[in-house]
């Protein structure tokens, strides 16, 4: 699948008034400076479609993004490391989990991890927080770049050695670099298939 186009549609702070649809979303998470939005504008072709930023934490509401008119990417406030206060960080987590868990056109989460990170507590926390909840996800490495084949391949096995201490299966991978493009093809194939089961039910 190509994107041929992406409109930027609103922003809200409470997925009770996010856009009414019948469309599926497919929502983008991580901690702040995973590369959330170079990774959203690469599979737009967009370059400024979601606003990147030198400081973390630069997305603070639910962005939704309609693609290709049939379909909504949903870009989602970063955890972690935004430089806001105990309360905002609080409202965000709040924004965050109420959204993944009540909207009912969410179809997948993808889960963004930075690939020359070791296991970070945080992530596997929020991951826990889906699994428990039943939030269907995938998990996206970023940054593959920035690492030689070896060491890349190295820390994705330590990433899914310690999911598989407590996870029977794991979830969808994909591997991308918003620099590159690598990833983007398996990533928007991925979206096309879901896009296409649930089409033909």
């Amino acid at each position: 699948m190509e994107i041929k186009k992406a409109i930027y549609l609103e922003s809200n702070s409470d997925w009770r008034k996010c856009p009414k649809h019948n469309k599926p979303e497919f929502a983008f998470i991580g901690r702040s400076n995973v590369g959330k939005s170079s990774l959203i504008n690469r599979l737009a072709n967009h370059k400024d479609l979601a606003k990147t930023s030198s400081k973390p934490g630069k997305t603070l509401c639910i962005n939704h993004f309609f693609m290709n008119e049939s379909w909504y990417l949903v870009d989602l406030p970063g955890y972690g490391f935004a430089k806001i206060s105990k309360d905002g960080r609080d409202k965000l987590d709040k924004m965050i989990k109420s959204y993944v868990l009540q909207r009912e056109e969410l179809v997948n989460l993808f889960v963004l991890v930075d690939s020359r990170l070791d296991p970070q507590q945080i992530d596997l926390d929020f991951l826990e927080f889906l699994g428990v909840n039943g939030v269907p996800f995938s998990l996206v490495f970023t940054k593959a770049d920035k690492l030689s084949k070896g060491k890349l391949a190295d820390n994705i096995q330590a990433y899914k050695t310690k999911l598989e201490e407590q996870w029977e299966e794991l979830p969808p991978i994909f591997i991308t670099s918003s620099e590159t493009g690598q990833g983007k093809e398996e990533l928007l194939d991925y979206i096309d298939s879901i896009n296409q089961s649930l089409a033909e039910q």
